[in-house]
């Protein structure tokens, strides 16, 4: 989530009406495939696979024998067959090949494919493995989507693919610091986004309620900061730490644990981003090393009570004790991950103890600093010769801009697109990810229906959006990512439900070419992937599919409600008299709702023909009352 300035909840949105079409089945209904591939020509019939179909392998690559590997552990679970494989097929037999063709001259990069499915071949083709990885997961798809067409799960229809993204940087980012989520679910996590062909998992290892990764020259970081007190109820209403309470909730990885979570993702071509949040949101630090402050006291793990300008958590810029301990940390860091970048937060950090510390006033005097933003600059520049040294690359969040941005410095834009847009013009790359388009901690309906949070990210919002604005040099934008901060998210089940299905919006947002993009369509595909998310014990939200109310006054102060869906062609009934709506109840028609005094609630709830939607929404009187202010 990451705001402390944004913990009122920021209602109550727009009204919005989508449209839902489902998906039949029909043999020659075009395959609900998401995201979109660049180009998909269907034929008719099918190709079967049975025990008489082939594995095809004829390259002696070990990365493409391992994929035909895994290709057939999907079969199997999906087609209930195991596949034998051979290096070469015989013009009578049913096969799938998987060929690294380094010719092909029609794709848009080395993440690209070809896919034609006859009724007697599956040919999937690519430059690279990578390419063969996303055609895996196409062909994954149209197996499970052919399964629940034809309630059988062995043949995959007669198409023609040819497919390739548009964003080099797909991402997703976990936050396990405010709440710590074990290996296995960050490997299932990491797997659930290689589906959609996500290829970058951002993790959030470090912030203000925990420390999560093993540091072996600074042990404190692990034994202290991983650790808090437990609470349990709505974020920054926890009661601070009480004397003598034990810090019992919490973890960490250890490096053999991100070893292994390193290499699964690897094997499913994501690369993974570590942050580690400096100079700001560091109390888990300092209550580990309390020297690293300006202050220098001794302050607990944050449990999620209020602290903000109470308890200091920026690191002292103006202390080379902090250098040291920073080049201890990306040290070990950078040895453990091979990607390219280190991300090192930069945002929301305080001024405040800086501005109070004499030690750091003297110091900006001596070397020039006029202001605390340059003084942020100078701790982020420092930083970048600190990862430079360890042939890293650094990426912050859109703060790093503030007093100048580091030489090479990557920025990550969540406070609009504004700042990317800045650095783009400075001749920096940029990731696009605005917290109003891509943040999954939020809202996704009406918080009458919703776990607590505070702002609201609709589907719609989600998918329709640009990441490569106009204006700027598109050479520039390296990518974009949805982000899933968890202060108000403490279990696997329930991130899942952040996160998908709003991530099938932005993994189509990142991959598809815009021509190909359609709200309109994407809604029609959102059935068959539920189904598909079924399958694979994904648990999604169906949020869409419920009522949105919102509230205003007229010039006579009458209430005036206005309820919409995100999903097209449901329709809405609702009733004042206390009841539950059904469908012989009053349909709502556009026209906004009078709310007569003496009526203390409304209730509503979306129907397709005679079969409820959604979950049936239930807001008194004064929420609408809050609502309408």
């Amino acid at each position: 989530m990451k705001k402390y300035f944004a913990i009122n909840r920021i209602m109550y949105l727009f009204p919005l009406t989508l449209t839902f079409m489902c998906y039949t089945g029909a043999a020659q209904i075009k395959p609900a495939l998401i995201p979109e591939p660049v180009s998909l020509v269907q034929g008719k019939g099918t190709f079967v696979i049975d025990n008489h179909t082939s594995l095809i392998i004829s390259s002696g690559s070990p990365e493409l024998a391992a994929l035909g590997n895994r290709s057939n552990e999907w079969i199997n679970t999906l087609a209930g067959v195991t596949l034998p494989v051979k290096n070469k097929t015989t013009a009578s037999e049913h096969s799938i090949s998987l060929l690294l063709n380094p010719a092909l001259n029609n794709l848009g990069n080395d993440e690209g494919y070809e896919l034609s499915i006859t009724e007697h071949e599956v040919k999937l083709q690519a430059r690279k493995t990578a390419g063969i990885f996303y055609g895996l997961q196409t062909l994954r798809q149209l197996l499970s989507l052919s399964g629940e067409a034809n309630k059988q799960q062995h043949s995959l229809p007669v198409v023609e693919i040819v497919d390739y993204p548009r964003l080099k940087w797909r991402g997703l980012m976990l936050d396990v610091s405010r709440h710590f989520f074990s290996k296995d679910f960050v490997k299932k996590y990491i797997d659930d986004m290689a589906r959609y062909k996500f290829n970058v998992f951002h993790w959030h290892l470090t912030d203000d309620q925990g420390w999560r990764i093993e540091i072996k020259s600074l042990p404190h970081l692990t034994e202290v900061g991983a650790w808090r007190v437990p609470r349990t109820g709505q974020w920054w209403s926890y009661a601070p730490p009480q004397k003598n309470e034990k810090a019992t909730y919490g973890g960490y990885y250890t490096q053999q644990d991100i070893k292994e979570i390193i290499a699964y993702a690897t094997e499913r071509h994501i690369t993974i981003v570590p942050e580690i949040d400096v100079p700001g949101h560091s109390l888990a630090a300092i209550a580990s090393y309390p020297y690293l402050s300006a202050t220098g006291y001794i302050y607990q793990v944050n449990p999620g009570s209020k602290f903000y300008n109470i308890d200091d958590n920026t690191l002292n810029p103006a202390d080379e004790r902090v250098y040291t301990f920073l080049d201890k940390v990306f040290t070990e860091v950078a040895a453990l991950f091979p990607g390219d970048y280190i991300h090192i937060g930069g945002d929301e950090c305080t001024k405040y103890f800086w501005q109070q510390s004499a030690v750091v006033q003297d110091f900006m005097k001596q070397q020039g600093i006029k202001t605390e933003h340059e003084l942020q600059s100078y701790f982020i520049k420092r930083v970048e010769k600190i990862l430079k040294k360890k042939k890293k690359k650094l990426i912050g969040w859109n703060e790093i801009l503030e007093g100048g941005l580091a030489p090479e410095a990557t920025v990550m834009s969540w406070q609009g697109m504004q700042g990317g847009m800045e650095a783009a013009k400075q001749g920096h790359q940029v990731i696009f990810t605005p917290s109003s388009n891509t943040y999954l901690d939020l809202y996704q309906g009406d918080p009458q229906l919703e776990p607590d949070t505070y702002d609201m990210l609709r589907l719609q919002t989600a998918y329709q959006w640009n990441p490569v604005p106009a204006g700027i040099d598109s050479t520039l934008v390296l990518g974009a990512q949805g982000n899933l901060w968890s202060e108000a998210v403490p279990t696997g089940l329930h991130a899942e439900y952040m996160t998908w299905p709003r991530s099938l919006a932005l993994s189509e947002v990142f991959w598809s070419l815009p021509a190909k993009q359609s709200w309109t369509n994407f809604q029609k595909k959102l059935e068959p992937q539920f189904k598909t998310l079924d399958a694979a014990q994904i648990n999604y939200s169906k949020a869409a599919f419920d009522v949105l109310a919102t509230a205003k006054l007229d010039e006579q102060k009458q209430l005036l409600v206005s309820l919409s869906t995100d999903i097209d062609n449901l329709n809405i009934y609702y009733t004042l008299d206390n009841t539950n709506p059904d469908t012989s109840s009053i349909r709502y028609t556009g026209t906004p709702v009078a709310i007569p005094k003496g009526i203390y609630q409304i209730r509503a709830q979306t129907f397709k023909g005679n079969a409820a939607a959604g979950k049936l929404l239930i807001v008194p009187r004064e929420e609408l009352e809050k609502r309408a202010k």
